[in-house]
């Protein structure tokens, strides 16, 4: 479906995923010919029609500028009123594992105060979500920040300021769309835990955590499309 095409439609859902891993995940999962994709600054999109409402899914690149780049563009391209951030995170609380999914009812950005005279979550960088609405159980709150959490110490510090898993674009998107005023759902399975390096070679150990993330990817958008996409749409 062409961009202008999709722009007449009056309602849409917008499907917000970051890494290459994640869209390639994605490309193959609904069987995109080369032919249905559109480049667009951030990425690339193409179109569904899921229960009657046409879903616009779009690739944005990784961190927050991309995450909010590319997610302001498609809302102000399109009559997108709900948008799903879709893909996988690092697992920080210790009752969950590798893929297991989870839809936060908070979303928080830990990277925009400074620790050592302000709180660690600043009020004003913390968005609630009503997952309740769709029959979720929340009690989970993602963590984002530029910063990846691949050191050991960076995980103990979400341990302890009640994060439950952490990535690097969706608290941000979040607030993005409660300025426009657009609903937000986050889904996220979990693809790595972080690990502790300090008997290691530090490199080695991103390495090693990179390839299990790697690995993971397709399982985790597997299970997303498969369990949850149809329950917000």
């Amino acid at each position: 479906m062409s961009s202008e095409t999709v722009g007449k439609q009056r309602f849409m859902v917008g499907i917000s995923i970051a890494t290459v891993w994640e869209f390639e995940a994605t490309l193959d999962y609904f069987h995109v010919k080369e032919t249905e994709r559109i480049t667009y600054p951030y990425g690339q999109y193409f179109s569904r029609t899921i229960k009657g409402t046409e879903v616009v899914f779009y690739s944005t690149g990784v961190r927050k500028v991309n995450g909010v780049g590319g997610n302001q563009y498609m809302l102000a391209r399109f009559p997108i009123t709900k948008v799903l951030v879709v893909g996988t995170c690092a697992g920080i609380d210790e009752r969950f594992e590798v893929l297991d999914i989870l839809i936060p009812e908070r979303a928080v950005q830990y990277d925009c105060t400074v620790k050592e005279i302000e709180p660690f979550l600043k009020p004003s960088f913390i968005i609630e979500m009503d997952v309740a609405k769709y029959g979720i159980k929340g009690h989970c709150t993602i963590g984002t920040a530029d910063r990846a959490v691949v050191m050991w110490n960076d995980y103990l510090e979400l341990q302890e300021n009640g994060i439950t898993i952490a990535d690097t674009e969706a608290g941000e998107i979040a607030y993005i769309c409660r300025k426009n005023e657009v609903e937000c759902i986050i889904i996220k399975g979990i693809s790595d835990i972080p690990t502790d390096e300090t008997d290691l070679d530090p490199l080695q150990s991103n390495q090693e955590q990179i390839n299990v993330y790697i690995a993971n990817t397709p399982k985790v958008m597997t299970r997303i499309f498969d369990d949850y996409l149809n329950v917000f749409i």
